[in-house]
């Protein structure tokens, strides 16, 4: 039996049903990212799990209690507020020793708790400051520190580090992911970065509408998503129309007539179909950072994808210079460290395991 389950849950805003008959299941000590843009659900359920939420149908439970319609305080569960949510006129110690006091724990215990707390989250000798002189990582920290701090089965993060400068949330980042790891509590996190979710957790659920799109590992759902949204919020937002012919090798496309066919192998080092190696019509999808852009006499590897095109725009973020090239009648983000003017003629070539095949959709 999971340790958290989710069967066939239901959370509705008037006549919206924002969850769906969602389930899902989590495993004692893991850690798992929801993750999916604003609006999709992810925060919904979180709180559902936590109480704050009525469900209208469907079964929670956690460590084998059905805990659906149990108060948020009796639940075993402990959440961190992307707002922090700390009281402004108590100290660090307090703040942290709130949940326990609640409990009526001893004094001599919640003074322990608060300097393990304090050790652990790297807030040492900060206990008497006030939470209104501390810096936001800090205070996300003291946030941290009042939700473990009574010991709960399960800890619920919602986008805790989002108000944080880029610095600090990476910081903060790895040191959820350590404390976790050291307790060995089960985290659920909801968050819209994609980096954050791939580097915090060991199991991505991507939400889309109020259903799963999918889950797996971060390698799993990076690697081999399961629909064109899913690639898309992945990062492999640029998408070409191809015909395909099914050959020994793979697949044969070509993206319009006069453009000679490329050789596709699939599988393992080659593309990832998702469905029937078939004739047809396909959307391909990549990522900026898989492309590379030939130079005019240069061949491009075996086994990818060709574009004609030219740059329409270029910009340098760092590293490598981010394009706008347009190929065919359709734009595409590359980025190379090849350097080029706007207008000059180039060629996209996008290698076999950088390219996710769907059946193409009338919409594209």
């Amino acid at each position: 039996m999971s340790f958290l389950t989710v069967e066939d849950l239901v959370v509705r805003h008037g006549s919206l049903d924002v969850l769906q008959s969602l389930s899902l299941a989590v495993e004692r000590g893991s850690f798992v990212a929801l993750l999916g843009s604003s609006g999709c659900g992810k925060t919904t359920l979180l709180r559902a799990i936590s109480g704050f939420n009525p469900v209208a149908s469907g079964r929670i439970t956690l460590a084998g209690r059905d805990i659906t319609t149990t108060p948020p305080e009796q639940r075993g569960t402990a959440m961190v507020f992307q707002s922090y949510a700390l009281w402004p006129h108590m100290t660090v110690a307090q703040n942290i020793g709130y949940g326990l006091r609640l409990r009526r724990a001893s004094r001599a215990r919640i003074a322990a708790r608060v300097e393990e707390m304090l050790a652990m989250l790297h807030l040492p000798g900060l206990g008497a400051r006030n939470v209104t002189q501390l810096s936001g990582g800090q205070r996300q920290r003291v946030a941290l520190g009042r939700a473990l701090a009574i010991d709960p089965e399960m800890l619920l993060l919602d986008e805790p580090l989002s108000n944080l400068d880029a610095a600090i949330r990476i910081e903060l980042r790895h040191e959820i992911r350590a404390v976790q790891q050291r307790l060995g509590i089960t985290a659920l996190h909801v968050t819209h970065d994609r980096e954050e979710a791939m580097v915090i957790a060991d199991r991505l659920v991507v939400l889309r509408d109020g259903r799963i799109a999918q889950q797996g590992t971060p390698q799993e759902v990076y690697h081999r998503p399961a629909s064109p949204f899913v690639a898309s919020f992945m990062g492999a937002d640029n998408m070409v129309r191809v015909t395909a012919r099914a050959v020994p090798e793979g697949l044969a496309v070509q993206t319009a007539e006069e453009v000679p066919p490329s050789l596709l192998t699939l599988g393992e080092g080659g593309a990832h179909l998702a469905g029937p190696v078939r004739d047809g019509a396909f959307d391909a999808y990549f990522r900026a950072s898989a492309a590379r852009l030939l130079a005019a006499d240069e061949p491009p590897a075996p086994a990818s994808l060709v574009l004609p095109g030219r740059v329409l725009q270029a910009s340098y973020p760092g590293d490598v210079w981010r394009y706008t090239i347009e190929a065919g009648g359709r734009r595409y983000l590359i980025d190379d460290p090849v350097v080029l003017g706007p207008g000059a003629a180039t060629r996209v070539a996008i290698p076999a395991a950088a390219l996710h095949l769907f059946a193409a959709s009338a919409a594209a």
